[in-house]
């Protein structure tokens, strides 16, 4: 999906909860920060393998949204965070229960509080701060809404529950996305230590960790079934929601009760030899399990599922490890003191690689490897800055944020605060979005062929066949428009092309619906688009049962397909619609801007003349890619008699060069659809096009339309 969430967007880590720790897990300290925190905190015994895991992890990920090319399943670091707070938070929360038979939950959630918050509220305001003088007011709302939710620890709700809609930009744009996962530890963080009291007190030890045991494995058992189902059902649900992440907590926490018995660790000397040797080569596998994840998945799997089992397993490997000997094997690599750097800061730099990534596209447009380089580096910049001046001074302050109640309800005040901001925030972007100076770009985002007002495209909701028809029945001839959102942004053209007597004009579509037979996954549902395998099947039969004088198809180029799957896929396509047709025009996919169209042309309206100059609103109509796909649809094209590949390209990109406007006319209304009015003023040259085709085909049928 997935990025699927779209690329797999997908996003991450939980902040380290423990910094420098000694061994000897049944032993605790008082806190010694004032009167109100003078309860024991419990700590467990520093790992440098588990900090050099977190740096795996973090790298992972932000080599995935970074673009790098053989790291696209990088997103699986989440899990390796997910597993890494099961292991350290249970170590912690039964360490006191074993010492006191009780849980002091103020503390424990001061503690998290303290180390989290802090960061991300920084995080927040510069980043809303900036998006506010970037960004275009229908940008605007949607970071706004996301921002709100982030600031009560509950993005993940907010992207797990949003509702898909096609032309709106996916949640792979929004600066606050990868807030989800923190939303994921904090739901963790408040409902795991009453589970772990509810199971452990009122028991002696022995039974108490056998207790725990059994409940984590039934809590992973059912999770990770629930989650294998919902991947398929409602991937939203699975990718998001905290309760279908719970046996990747359990896995950790498992990992830490095998290993320690009864208040005692099996660190080092305690393994024997045979022990060791296993502990040794799980550790191997573990990591290489981590890292092969990361090289072999991609946005174009089902996830978390099935797939989500390798990185889960991984760590928890690579854990258990480390009860082996300490500076040996995986432990002594992930224990090298660059990866311990890296680890310490992997909270902070979590926070900030992603919307420094996501700002800089929007400040410049420009998405190149050497851009993304720098914006990485930045982003390193800032997560150090953040651990230096932020993280570790709250962490180790002393005063009013060491009493406890004072801390928490400082804490939920700053929270809504920073909610409440937000919300300001949206309606701000909203009454601006309403001004007239953005009102022609804000309509331009709704410039849509009125075949999607009329319940033409049914998208993914179903594979039923709605056949939108235009003039009169008893009709001389029939034309045909056929295929996903491409083709239909060209109704405009084609209705003014054919508005003649003794013409009808039949439209099939369905969004992100290639005239290709071949199954596909498709990252914004997050599964196999078996719907639109269904309905092509189905057109293609009515069509070819109707024996239209004129068939059109169009699709976009980006749907992933190999040369193979274009050529055998379109040639199956042809088979059947092309010895039922008079003719049969097989449309180049329209080309693509890297930035959506009016929403950059309102950016630039607001902005600073110094900063607007950094960015121009057009894009150059060169693209490999296209060119090798139209190259394929022409040699398919070429096997028939009746059919022309046919390129309008330099009717939309004059001179090579893709402009968001164009002589006053808006011409994108976002990154690929134009719109429907612009669309409309080609009607005439589209006319002249297919005439002139019709008459170097040689067909019979063309006469009709010249």
């Amino acid at each position: 999906m997935a990025f699927r969430l779209g690329q797999r967007c997908d996003a991450l880590p939980v902040a380290p909860i423990v910094d420098r720790i000694r061994f000897n897990l049944g032993r605790s300290r008082t806190q010694g920060h004032g009167r109100s925190m003078g309860t024991k905190e419990y700590r467990l015994g520093f790992r440098g393998d588990i900090e050099g895991l977190r740096a795996v992890a973090i790298l992972l990920v932000v080599a995935a949204h970074a673009g790098v090319p053989w790291l696209t399943g990088g997103f699986v670091g989440v899990d390796v965070f997910f597993v890494l707070s099961g292991y350290l938070i249970t170590g912690l929360l039964v360490q006191e229960m074993a010492g006191s038979n009780r849980l002091d939950f103020l503390a424990f959630y001061v503690r998290r509080l303290r180390r989290l918050l802090p960061a991300l509220l920084v995080m927040l305001l510069v980043t809303c701060l900036l998006a506010a003088q970037l960004l275009a007011p229908v940008e605007q709302r949607g970071q706004a809404s996301a921002s709100a939710m982030a600031a009560i620890w509950l993005s993940n709700v907010h992207f797990a529950l949003a509702k898909l809609d096609y032309f709106s930009p996916g949640s792979e744009s929004n600066l606050f996305l990868h807030t989800w996962s923190l939303g994921v530890e904090e739901q963790f963080y408040l409902l795991w230590p009453a589970l772990l009291l509810a199971i452990f007190v009122g028991r002696n030890g022995g039974k108490a960790f056998t207790r725990l045991k059994w409940a984590m494995l039934i809590i992973l058992l059912a999770s990770f079934a629930s989650c294998v189902v919902l991947t398929q059902t409602s991937p939203q649900l699975a990718f998001y929601m905290m309760p279908m992440r719970a046996w990747q907590f359990s896995l950790g926490a498992l990992v830490w009760l095998q290993f320690q018995r009864d208040g005692n660790n099996n660190i080092g000397s305690r393994t024997n030899d045979v022990e060791y040797k296993g502990l040794h080569l799980a550790g191997w596998l573990g990591l290489a399990l981590i890292v092969g994840a990361g090289l072999l998945l991609s946005a174009n799997v089902s996830y978390p599922g099935w797939w989500a089992f390798l990185p889960t397993i991984g760590a928890g490997c690579v854990l258990a490890a480390g009860y082996g000997r300490p500076m040996s094997g995986v432990s002594r690599l992930l224990s090298w003191q660059p990866m311990q750097m890296i680890g310490k800061i992997s909270y902070s730099w979590y926070l900030w690689h992603w919307p420094v990534l996501l700002l800089g596209r929007f400040a410049f447009g420009i998405n190149s490897p050497a851009y993304r380089a720098a914006e990485v580096l930045v982003s390193l910049v800032l997560a150090i800055a953040s651990y230096v001046v932020i993280e570790a001074p709250i962490r180790h302050q002393s005063g009013w944020l060491t009493h406890r109640r004072a801390a928490l309800i400082g804490a939920v005040a700053i929270m809504v605060v920073a909610n409440v901001a937000s919300i300001h925030w949206f309606n701000q972007a909203f009454d601006q979005m309403r001004s007239p100076e953005t009102q022609r770009f804000t309509r331009a985002h709704m410039d849509a062929p009125i075949i999607y007002s009329q319940g033409c495209d049914d998208w993914y909701q179903s594979s039923r066949v709605n056949i939108c028809a235009f003039g009169a029945e008893d009709a001389k001839h029939t034309a045909v428009l056929m295929g996903d959102s491409i083709a239909g942004q060209w109704f405009p053209a084609v209705a003014t092309a054919f508005d003649r007597p003794g013409w009808r004009l039949l439209v099939l579509t369905k969004s992100a619906c290639p005239m290709v037979d071949e199954p596909f996954f498709y990252g914004r549902i997050g599964r196999e688009y078996t719907e639109c395998a269904a309905w092509r099947a189905a057109s293609l039969s009515r069509v070819a049962a109707i024996k239209p004088d004129v068939v059109l198809l169009g699709s976009a180029e980006a749907n992933g397909f190999t040369e193979s799957q274009w050529i055998d896929g379109s040639t199956r396509v042809m088979n059947v619609i092309s010895p039922a047709s008079g003719h049969v025009y097989v449309l180049r996919g329209t080309p693509s801007l890297p930035f959506d169209g009016p929403d950059c042309l309102a950016e630039n309206q607001g902005r600073p003349k110094w900063l607007s100059s950094l960015r121009t609103c057009s894009a150059p109509l060169n693209n490999a890619h296209s060119d090798m796909v139209f190259h394929w649809l022409q040699q398919v094209a070429s096997r028939y008699g009746n059919a022309t590949a046919m390129d309008l390209n330099d009717l939309v990109c004059p001179e090579g060069v893709c402009r968001a406007e164009l002589q006053g006319r808006i011409v994108f209304r976002d990154s690929q659809h134009m719109t429907a009015s612009f669309a409309e003023s080609l009607g005439g040259a589209m006319q002249q096009r297919l005439a002139i085709d019709q008459q170097s085909s040689g067909q019979g049928s063309p006469t009709a339309i010249q």
